[in-house]
């Protein structure tokens, strides 16, 4: 299994020593991908709904270079619209995600019982399955 995804990361632009927040190298691209699985957004959408994800103002200089990876590496394309760029996700970058969303999955079997808000959730679908 081949993972485009090593070779999209962008690098991370804060140490442990000036934002306690773990940089997770190449979760931007990840985030991206995610949300463009969802519906076709402009460059300054997807920045204000990964932004609020991560608790912070996303800039063009971060949003826009992350996405030029992407398109370089076919995994997303886009469509003028106007002035604007409204991008989405190509077959490339569908099949991607899947295989992304294994990994993760992967890598944080067991964590449900240790994160309260997928702790919610998991608890939530219980519930709902025995109705």
């Amino acid at each position: 299994m081949t993972n485009k995804f090593k070779y999209i990361n962008a690098p991370a632009r804060s140490t442990m020593a000036r934002n306690p927040h773990i940089e997770f190298k190449g979760l931007l691209s990840f985030l991206i991908l995610h949300e463009l699985s969802k519906e076709k957004l402009y460059g300054e959408q997807l920045a204000e709904r990964i932004g609020k994800r991560k608790g912070e103002t996303l800039t063009p200089g971060t949003i826009y270079p992350a996405l030029k990876k992407l398109r370089k590496h076919k995994l997303v394309k886009f469509s003028q619209d106007g002035r604007k760029k409204i991008y989405t996700l190509t077959s490339s970058g569908k099949t991607e995600l899947k295989k992304l969303y294994k990994l993760f999955g992967r890598y944080f079997t067991g964590l449900r019982k240790k994160i309260p808000a997928m702790r919610k959730t998991t608890k939530q679908r219980r519930q709902r399955r025995k109705k």
